[in-house]
């Protein structure tokens, strides 16, 4: 076997795309998306078709809630179109300029769910991506609650991975990647063993966390840089990997071992910690590299959000 079909022996393949052409070739079992990879694939003539009916279902909205209803639907048609192609779930994710405000984060989630469940598709399917701030956090609590699956992105620190188990959400999705190239700028190293790299060795800490306190939240590694990272990180529940780095590890034949085990977690990982809100402010004032990153995740999430947004009207001749 090759080391895409090794991997999937422990751990499930997700897509990080919103190019579903990509989906035949590597039969992901879930696929995730976000506002930057929809607005690359909103772009390419083959899914023209999503565009306009998105826009001819804004057409039928008051023209001061058009916007979102027109970004809404296009990132419902788009999951749709996923969901055809693959027998798991996919994420969908709440515009990010929601990310400081609960309620609203609350009320555009259960908007996307109808959105869904009026295209046929149910509500198990759909993970809702919510960026992991406090607020964040507490709208995926209560989504949680009324039945909707949550998947806390933009997760940077153990802080927010411990609020997010105790919140109970079902998923959530560390950024390998842009751990590493924090890490990379603020060292000023060009590489690192893939034991020894940031991103790596904070999703094996939260892994090793999540298990030994029976957390049912799931850990999906995302965001990598290289091919290696993900060989290190063999055994997480989910990992979201770009088609590339999918082509990479289905070119590879080398043996691939289970890095990371329940088993081992239950020797490694830490006491149950519960942070309070404060406590969970205070660790994340004191982690520059989680502060920076998810403030500049969600601003560089809004600006595609707005590009996409001026696509669209362009495409709609205003």
């Amino acid at each position: 076997m090759n080391q895409l079909e090794q991997l999937r022996a422990f751990t499930t393949v997700v897509a990080d795309t919103g190019d579903i052409g990509s989906l035949a070739e590597f039969a992901p079992t879930d696929t995730t998306t976000n506002p930057s990879l929809l607005l690359q694939a909103a772009q390419k003539p083959a899914y023209a078709h999503l565009l306009d009916d998105a826009l001819g279902f804004g057409a039928r909205v008051d023209a001061g809630a058009r916007d979102d209803a027109i970004m809404d639907k296009l990132a419902v048609n788009f999951g749709r179109e996923i969901l055809a192609l693959i027998p798991g779930r996919v994420s969908t994710e709440v515009d990010a300029r929601l990310s400081f405000d609960t309620g609203a984060t609350i009320a555009r989630a259960e908007r996307l769910i109808a959105l869904y469940e009026d295209a046929g598709i149910g509500r198990e399917r759909v993970l809702i991506k919510i960026a992991s701030t406090w607020e964040g956090i507490r709208a995926a609590a209560e989504l949680e609650r009324r039945g909707i699956h949550c998947n806390l992105t933009l997760l940077f620190s153990f802080a927010q991975a411990a609020a997010c188990a105790e919140a109970g959400v079902t998923l959530i999705s560390p950024f390998v990647g842009r751990i590493l190239d924090w890490y990379r700028k603020h060292e000023g190293r060009d590489a690192y063993p893939a034991a020894e790299d940031p991103g790596v060795r904070s999703v094996t800490r939260i892994y090793n966390y999540f298990k030994r306190n029976g957390y049912r939240t799931q850990i999906m590694g995302a965001s990598f840089r290289n091919s290696d990272e993900i060989r290190a990180l063999a055994g997480c529940d989910l990992l979201t990997i770009a088609p590339a780095l999918m082509a990479e590890l289905a070119a590879a034949s080398a043996p691939l071992q289970r890095m990371l085990d329940p088993r081992t977690a239950m020797e490694l990982g830490e006491a149950k910690a519960a942070p309070t809100e404060a406590a969970f402010r205070w660790q994340m004032n004191e982690d520059a590299m989680a502060t920076e990153k998810l403030a500049e995740g969600i601003r560089k999430f809004a600006e595609d959000t707005q590009k996409l947004q001026a696509f669209l009207h362009r495409r709609a001749g205003e």
